[in-house]
C-alpha cells in the first residue's frame, strides 16, 4: 500500500465532477497508518461557507457524517439559535476536519490529537476543497483547527474576531468557535461565553452567510 494519497496532487479545473471524484477517492484514503477508521467525508460543491472541525469521534466513521454525535448536537444548538436547523446546515455548508479519519484514543481515553505528519497529509485535502470551492467564510471548530487556519491555537485570542486569512491560493475570512465537546471546561467562564456569543453573531452577519440561508442564488 502507497504511503502516498494519489488525491495529493492539484486538478486543473474544479468542476461538479472533479469534486465528486475527490470525495469519492478521499473515502479510499489510506495515507496515515496510526489511524483507527476511513475517511469521513462529507461535503457541498460551490459552498459559500465551510467548517473545520479537528477529526471524527469514534462513532462518526459508523454514522457516516462528522459532527454525529454529542459534539454535534451542541454545535448545531449553537447553529439553531442563528435560525439554521442541522439539515439544513448540513445540505448547504461544506464540513470537514483537519485529519478525516478518527485518530483513535490517548493513553487518558480521549480522542488522540492527530499527529504533524497526518495533519501534513489531511491538509492537502483541504487546500484541495479550499480551491474547489473558493470559501468567503470558514467556521473553525476547536483550537486545532483554529491553529491551522490562523496560527493560533488560543481561544482566548482567536474566538470573538474576524480573521482575514490566505491559504491554497484563496483569500477568506475564519471565525473560530471553541470545540463543542462535553469534556471542554472552557465555556464554564462567562467571560468565555461572551467570546461564544461575538463570534456566532459575527458568524450570522458574515455576508456569505447571509447568502447561504437566504433564498438568493
Amino acid at each position: 500500500m502507497s504511503d502516498e494519497c494519489p488525491f495529493a496532487k492539484p486538478m486543473k479545473r474544479s468542476s461538479r465532477a472533479d469534486f465528486d471524484a475527490h470525495l469519492g477517492s478521499l473515502q479510499s484514503c489510506r495515507a496515515c497508518p496510526g489511524v483507527q477508521s476511513g475517511a469521513v467525508c462529507s461535503g457541498v460543491y460551490g459552498a459559500r461557507v465551510m467548517l473545520i472541525g479537528q477529526a471524527p469521534g469514534p462513532r462518526e466513521p459508523i454514522i457516516g457524517k462528522p459532527f454525529a454525535h454529542t459534539a454535534g448536537k451542541r454545535l448545531f444548538a449553537w447553529f439553531a439559535v442563528l435560525g439554521v436547523d442541522e439539515e439544513t446546515f448540513r445540505r448547504r455548508v461544506h464540513i470537514a476536519s483537519v485529519i478525516r479519519c478518527f485518530p483513535g484514543k490517548d493513553s487518558k481515553g480521549g480522542d488522540r490529537v492527530p499527529d504533524s505528519d497526518e495533519i501534513a497529509r489531511c491538509g492537502a485535502h483541504l487546500d484541495r476543497e479550499l480551491r474547489m470551492n473558493s470559501p468567503k467564510l470558514v467556521i473553525a471548530v476547536g483550537t486545532l483547527a483554529a491553529h491551522q487556519l490562523t496560527g493560533d491555537s488560543t481561544l482566548i485570542r482567536t474566538v470573538g474576531l474576524t480573521h482575514r486569512v490566505t491559504r491554497a491560493g484563496r483569500t477568506f475570512d475564519v471565525i473560530v468557535l471553541p470545540h463543542p465537546s462535553g469534556r471542554s471546561t472552557w465555556l464554564n467562564n462567562p467571560v468565555n461565553r461572551q467570546l461564544l456569543d461575538r463570534s456566532l453573531g459575527l458568524v450570522a452577519a458574515h455576508p456569505a452567510f447571509e447568502r447561504t440561508f437566504s433564498d438568493r442564488p
